[in-house]
Formats: structure tokens, C-alpha cells, sequence
């Protein structure tokens, strides 16, 4: 017979015992262990049970919980513990039959709520340890999100950022303890969200407004959005590059010779389950592609500052693979004896070489080579005439 769970991750809301199920109370009574964080421990009464604290960092805690395996353990966590939760963390740790779960309400639901809000058109944001650029690629004109915030002051973060991006005319609707007895919700201007005065735990929710430069859904964002010192490939190359990395959720991509990073960090902007590692051997350019990556939102960007293949070597593996820089025999040698079968490799090349060499390795593992001929109309004399770019040949291949 299988053995029960001996851990419950439970979701708590800030209404407390009150608001739990009679499973989740029933669960919370044969408890010998409640593990969690001061605040959620405050908000269910004393009973026989050992209580712990989590820790800080999250992480920490991990260990402390391991200890208590095979006790009836639970831990609280906010609303729906795998909404930007514990729940997922603590997955990740245990085997599956450890552990079970009894989800709240999640403070996404009661937000969307108290304001109206459809959630299947609503973004929705866990900003507790996350930085505030992770809202760039979205933030344009009526954009509607939901997001949980690391503590009171960071509503003052929030709204100093949007003034930064030009979108200084949203409008915030900041909900505090919502659920609980304490409950508060304001709608304010940036100017007045900056004055503060806003308590843990808080949510706001954003109807984005303003003249800030909304970046596009489609692959080739401006080039005006990147850092660079003229090492980037082009808008237009650079969205056919993307479609021939056809990136698929929970993909992760090498991206050798990482440039400016645009290629990396687009193949991110495509969905939040990709991850992408770069490879670029100049250190300022690594450190450039680091900023870019963090002022876009994306830091889900592993940056190495190495050359290929000699850097590859201990790198979790690729499903997707783009050369934008250091094509060589070497490379491609050592990529054909150590990527798995089916991966994905595109290269570009400029250079007369580059392009026998890509020619080469077409013939022996065949995919599809592809010339990429630009031109954009500039001034010639007092007319307007074309004025080409250097082709770009592209090799796309499934190895």
C-alpha cells in the first residue's frame, strides 16, 4: 500500500483559519510540523504543533524541511502555492509522492475581482524577488496586469520605473492584505504612489498609459533598443534568424558569439519557459550583453564571457544552437561529436569564408542554405537610390 504524504503545502489566505476548507484545517489539526514564514505563521492560532520559520533566503529553508521527512509536516504558503508560489520550489525538491497540495485563493483572483477584470486578458506578475524591468517587453498602452510586489516600498519602485519607461500617465490600483480583515485598496496616480505609505502584503494592479515606446510582439524588435557598438545583427536578419530558430516553450538556446546579445535575448522575449546561454569572447561585450539582457527584462540569460568550443565543454546542453560569430572547422567538429541527435543549428555568415565553410558542412550534413540580400533606399546626390547591405547566407540544419 502507498504511503501517504507526510507534507502538505497548504495555501493560506489573509482571512487565516477562517478561510481555509475543513480538508485544509483537518490537515493543519495532525500536524506536528507548520513550517512557514512569520507573517502566515501569525495568522493561524496556536496549537500542538512545532512551528518554524523559513528562512531567509528561500533557499535555506530546503534543508530545514528535509529534516522533517516522514513527520506530518505543512507548510504555509500565500493563496495558490504554484502561482508564483512555494509549490513549485518544493516540486522541484521532492519526490512526488512526498508531498501533496491544498491550494487557497489566489491573490490573482481576488485582485482581478475586486476590479473587474477578465484574468484570461489580465498579465499577471510574481515581482516578490524578481526585478521590475521583467514588465518591459509588455508595458505599452492598455495593457492591463495584475502583480504581486516584495513588500510596501517597492509600490513607490514600481512607479518611479514607469515614469522612467514614459508611462507616467498609468494608473495604479494598489490592494493591501487582500482577503483579511485588513484589507485596503487605492487607485493612484504615480505621483501619488510615490509618496508611499502602502503595507505588506500588496499587490498592484496597472492600466498602462503614457508615450513609452511599446516594443512589437513580432520577432525583429528596433534596433534602437539594444546597447551595442555596431555588433548586432540587423532587424531584418535578425527576424529571420528568429524564425529559423523557431523557438518552442522550454527550449533552451546556445547563441556562440553573442555580439550585442539581441539574438538571446529575443529568443526570450518569444516565451517565458525558453533559457538561453551566450558565448562571447570580448569581455566588454559580455558585460554589454549583461545590461542589455537586464535592462530588457530578460535575466534569464546566462552570459559567458569564454570563446567556442573551448567554453562549451560543462554547459548545459542546447536544444537550439545559433552561430552568430566564430564560425570554424573546430566548432563545427566539435558540435557535430557533441550535441545530440535533433538538435537545431542555424549559422549566419558574411565573409567569403565563412559562407565555403557553411557551403562545406551543408554538403556533408545537408538543411537548407539560405542568401539574405538587403537594400534600403538613401540619399544619392539630390535623389534617393539603393543602398545594399552584405548579403548574408544562413544555414539552417537538424544535426
Amino acid at each position: 500500500m502507498r504511503k501517504a504524504p507526510w507534507l502538505t503545502v497548504l495555501g493560506l489566505g489573509e482571512d487565516g483559519l477562517d478561510g481555509l476548507p475543513p480538508a485544509s484545517r483537518q490537515v493543519l489539526e495532525r500536524a506536528e510540523i507548520v513550517m512557514g514564514p512569520p507573517r502566515h505563521l501569525s495568522l493561524i492560532p496556536e496549537t500542538d504543533a512545532q512551528r518554524v520559520e523559513w528562512p531567509i533566503p528561500f533557499s535555506d529553508g530546503l534543508p530545514m524541511l528535509a529534516g522533517f521527512r516522514g513527520r506530518p509536516t505543512v507548510v504555509l504558503a500565500s493563496g495558490d502555492p504554484f502561482w508564483f508560489g512555494a509549490g513549485s520550489v518544493i516540486a522541484r525538491n521532492f519526490e512526488a509522492g512526498e508531498w501533496t497540495a491544498l491550494p487557497g485563493q489566489s491573490t490573482f483572483s481576488l485582485a482581478a475581482a475586486r476590479l473587474g477584470w477578465p484574468l484570461e486578458t489580465t498579465l499577471t506578475f510574481g515581482l516578490h524577488a524578481a526585478p521590475l524591468t521583467r514588465l518591459r517587453p509588455d508595458l505599452a498602452p492598455r495593457v492591463r496586469a495584475i502583480l504581486l510586489l516584495r513588500d510596501g516600498k517597492a509600490v513607490a519602485e514600481l512607479a518611479t520605473y514607469l515614469t522612467e519607461t514614459g508611462f507616467a500617465d498609468t494608473r495604479l490600483h494598489v490592494m493591501e492584505a487582500l482577503g483579511g480583515p485588513r484589507e485596503r485598496a487605492r487607485s493612484v496616480s504615480l505621483t501619488e504612489a510615490l509618496l508611499g505609505g502602502f503595507d505588506h502584503p500588496v499587490c498592484v494592479g496597472l492600466e498602462v498609459a503614457g508615450e513609452g515606446r511599446a516594443f512589437p510582439k513580432a520577432s525583429g524588435k528596433p534596433d534602437e533598443i539594444f546597447e551595442t557598438d555596431g555588433q548586432i545583427t540587423k532587424r531584418p536578419v535578425r527576424a529571420l534568424t528568429l524564425s529559423a530558430l523557431a523557438p518552442q516553450r522550454g527550449e533552451h538556446l546556445w547563441d556562440i558569439g553573442g555580439g550585442t546579445g539581441s539574438i538571446s535575448i529575443e529568443w526570450l522575449m518569444c516565451d517565458q519557459t525558453l533559457t538561453a546561454t551566450t558565448i562571447e569572447p570580448r569581455a566588454d561585450r559580455a558585460e554589454r550583453i549583461r545590461r542589455n539582457a537586464d535592462t530588457l527584462g530578460q535575466d534569464r540569460l546566462n552570459v559567458v564571457h569564454g570563446t567556442a568550443p573551448g567554453s562549451l565543454g560543462g554547459l548545459t546542453l542546447p536544444d537550439v544552437v545559433f552561430i552568430g560569430g566564430g564560425l570554424s572547422t573546430e566548432l563545427m567538429e566539435w558540435l557535430q561529436a557533441a550535441l545530440p541527435k535533433g538538435t537545431r543549428l542555424v549559422a549566419n555568415a558574411v565573409t567569403l569564408e565563412s559562407e565555403a565553410l557553411l557551403a562545406h558542412w551543408q554538403d556533408k550534413l545537408g538543411g537548407e542554405l539560405l542568401r539574405i540580400e538587403l537594400a534600403q533606399a538613401s540619399a544619392l546626390g539630390p535623389r534617393r537610390g539603393w543602398k545594399s547591405a552584405y548579403p548574408v547566407v544562413q544555414w539552417s540544419v537538424t544535426l
